[in-house]
């Protein structure tokens, strides 16, 4: 190196990581840098973080009293030592936020696949279709242990189409959770659970897709057919709010509806 870099006491390689990423060393600190990185794996690291940079410098070239270049000019001219760690700090910590709320959209949506309102749970044998015990079988699915765990229900048998459904209705500061047993539904079809509120408002709990073997057939061929699907979903009102509910097709057509 040819000299102490953004303001250290000393040569240190790990400090010129910023001014490298920026592209304002010289041709000897650079060429003295790169000898470094190449057995460095935190600048290596470092230096993969802040890889282009210099369209985020554009838009933070305005900070107040920055002396950065205005926007659209070159970045020829060195900055100050204190202005290379301002804006190096201020790209990683715009980095880091943006990891974190991927990291924090992620999460939400594991929550909301495993127990939130739109999480679709059919209480069969698996994949494989396997003639194992049927009660043992219901016992271990999420879906099926929430709806036994919940005591208010209502049920409804359409005369028409032969469909069953009973709805388990929790109670949240949010509104309501509930759990949809159905039975003997036969497929391929596209439904929703829609709860119907004393206002006559109309809030659609979730959506599933019926395969065409079907759920909850007592002359069903396989234990999935055999097996009822349990819906988990949610509502914006609670249940002293609604007055009933509706099993039906995405074409409109009621499979089951019921009085809650």
């Amino acid at each position: 190196m040819s000299g102490p870099m953004m303001g250290s006491p000393g040569p240190n390689e790990h400090e010129t990581v910023g001014a490298y990423a920026l592209g304002i060393l010289d041709d000897v600190e650079a060429t003295a840098f790169e000898a470094h990185l190449a057995t460095c794996e935190w600048c290596a690291q470092q230096l993969d973080e802040l890889a282009g940079m210099e369209p985020m410098l554009a838009a933070l070239a305005d900070l107040p009293g920055s002396g950065t270049p205005a926007i659209g000019e070159s970045l020829s001219a060195k900055p100050s030592p204190r202005v290379v760690n301002k804006l190096v700090d201020e790209v990683a910590e715009r980095r880091a936020q943006k990891r974190r709320r991927s990291f924090y959209m992620v999460a939400a949506a594991a929550a909301l696949i495993i127990g939130g309102p739109f999480a679709a749970v059919a209480a069969s044998g698996g994949e494989s279709g396997g003639s194992g015990d049927t009660n043992t079988t219901l016992a271990a699915t999420p879906a099926k242990s929430l709806f036994d765990g919940i005591e208010d229900k209502v049920s409804a048998t359409d005369p028409t189409t032969g469909v069953s459904a009973t709805v388990a209705l929790a109670k949240k500061d949010w509104g309501t959770e509930s759990v949809l047993e159905l039975k003997n539904v036969k497929g391929p079809l596209k439904c929703s659970l829609i709860f119907i509120g004393e206002n006559g408002e109309r809030v659609t709990a979730s959506n599933w897709s019926v395969p065409a073997w079907g759920y909850g057939l007592a002359d069903g061929k396989t234990e999935k057919a055999k097996n009822p699907l349990y819906i988990v979903g949610g509502a914006s009102f609670v249940p002293d709010e609604m007055k009933g509910f509706e099993v039906m097709t995405l074409d409109g057509d009621v499979l089951v509806k019921g009085n809650v």
